[in-house]
């Protein structure tokens, strides 16, 4: 039987509505999760500046791990969205899709935890301080253990959001804020009778707060009606070696995909912090600022996923057309005025993280606006080719993206950057403009190929009638 939430090929007002219903909670569980990193940075920050070093290295490698892996089993998104378009409820096929997504979140997180175990002697390896490399060392042995709950709990969150429950993903990640928070107070500083455990205390926290959240999904699915019926976790032992496959070979290219794009920016923040300490600071505060806008465009495309993977599991070519083409306006229709408030009040911005009338952050200000007016190209063509390979995975289009988001920010935007830094002189700022050149060139690119889709032979059934 077909769903009956919605009608088979909504109007343009009707597509408009049920994106932004699906979008918001999903930008704002973006935002929240952002905070959630916030929240340990303010907590760590009380311990010392040796401690946050650590943590920061900590974080920077499991952080890469744990987005590559929820890349890798996002993939649930687009393959459940389909099968509910084409045969709704498909309670069989998307149960199977979720219980395999979930074997590959248990089996990369474990792979993942054991490459973590060896982050002290990288850090060595890479020329880090060895007391700082020490610290890291045992505050990751702590970590690594969340690794597993973290990414199937981002199984969890696609099944909910691609099942019509979002604002599940909101509450759940909005509760992970105040459960972190306790925890982070609790054991941190040997608050409520906890034991102090300082930086290793921190990595407590984060391991409660994964866990939980992650049963806090377990008990909302278990509960609500539309969700239960499914019985994600029954029959948990049974494979369907099939959907797995599905599963790593739609999946692999979005995985490297975001190991592309986190690579750029790591390489960034080296090449910026060789023109020293100044400069390297005022990259991280505009790039902090320019991430916290991205959550809106990355939530707009994690919609657009959804709604696409939707009629085209259904064979609606018109559906898909209007699906993701309203995502794309709805990025425009946010990235323009927040692209102007970047240009327009780079101060305002930077007064949430320092003081900017204090004549010490002068130097400092003034970079990080230079850098802030280059960032206003990121919230067009970041947010463009967030939203398009959104789309596109809609459509299982895994692995073309994936080069061209390679090529893109590797081979002009990496070498211009390198151009404009070093050879003509314009050091930081000229690493923002390979940014900006790296992420333009995808943004084109994942436009042509997602308005040639029918051509390229994306969408085999019937063309929609202009």
């Amino acid at each position: 039987m077909k769903p009956t939430a919605l009608p088979p090929t909504p109007g343009w007002k009707a597509e408009s509505v049920e994106t932004f219903r699906l979008a918001v909670p999903l930008v704002l569980a973006n935002l929240l999760q952002m905070l959630t990193y916030a929240v340990d940075v303010i907590f760590i920050a009380r311990l010392g500046a040796e401690e946050l070093a650590a943590s920061s290295l900590a974080v920077a490698i499991i952080g890469f791990l744990l987005w590559s892996l929820s890349g890798l089993t996002g993939a649930v998104a687009p393959m459940a969205a389909a099968e509910l378009g084409a045969r709704g409820p498909a309670l069989r096929p998307i149960r199977r899709a979720v219980r395999m997504a979930l074997w590959l979140a248990i089996a990369s997180g474990a792979m993942a935890s054991v490459l973590c175990a060896f982050a002290e002697p990288f850090m060595l390896l890479t020329g880090q301080e060895p007391q700082i490399a020490a610290l890291a060392g045992s505050y990751m042995n702590l970590l690594l253990l969340s690794l597993i709950p973290a990414v199937a709990g981002s199984v969890l969150r696609s099944f909910v959001s691609t099942l019509g429950r979002p604002f599940f993903a909101t509450a759940i990640t909005g509760l992970g804020i105040f459960i972190n928070a306790a925890a982070n107070y609790a054991f941190i500083f040997g608050n409520w009778g906890a034991p102090e455990m300082g930086l290793q205390g921190a990595a407590i926290a984060t391991l409660l707060t994964t866990s939980l959240t992650f049963l806090v999904y377990v008990i909302a699915i278990a509960r609500d009606p539309r969700l239960a019926r499914y019985h994600v976790f029954g029959f948990f032992w049974r494979a369907d070696w099939k959907r797995l496959g599905e599963l790593v070979r739609i999946g692999t290219p979005i995985m490297l995909t975001i190991m592309a794009e986190s690579g750029i920016f790591g390489a960034a923040a080296f090449l910026v912090g060789l023109f020293g300490a100044a400069q390297l600071a005022a990259h991280a505060l505009a790039l902090q600022i320019a991430a916290l806008a991205f959550q809106v465009p990355f939530g707009i495309g994690q919609a657009a996923t959804i709604r696409v993977g939707y009629f085209h599991g259904a064979r609606d070519a018109l559906g898909v057309t209007r699906a993701g083409w309203t995502a794309i306006g709805m990025c425009l229709a946010f990235a323009v005025p927040s692209a102007l408030v970047l240009i327009g009040a780079p101060e305002l911005l930077l007064r949430i993280y320092i003081d900017p009338d204090l004549p010490e952050n002068a130097a400092l200000v003034t970079q990080a606006s230079i850098f802030l007016v280059v960032a206003s190209a990121f919230q067009l063509s970041d947010g463009l080719q967030a939203v398009a390979a959104g789309a596109l995975r809609g459509l299982k289009d895994t692995r073309v993206p994936m080069w061209i988001a390679i090529f893109s920010y590797w081979v002009p935007g990496f070498g211009l950057a390198m151009v404009l830094a070093f050879t003509l002189g314009l050091e930081g700022e000229g690493v923002w403009y390979g940014l900006a050149l790296g992420l333009s060139v995808a943004a084109v690119l994942l436009l042509w190929r997602w308005h040639r889709r029918a051509a390229l032979g994306l969408v085999t059934y019937a063309p929609p009638a202009v």
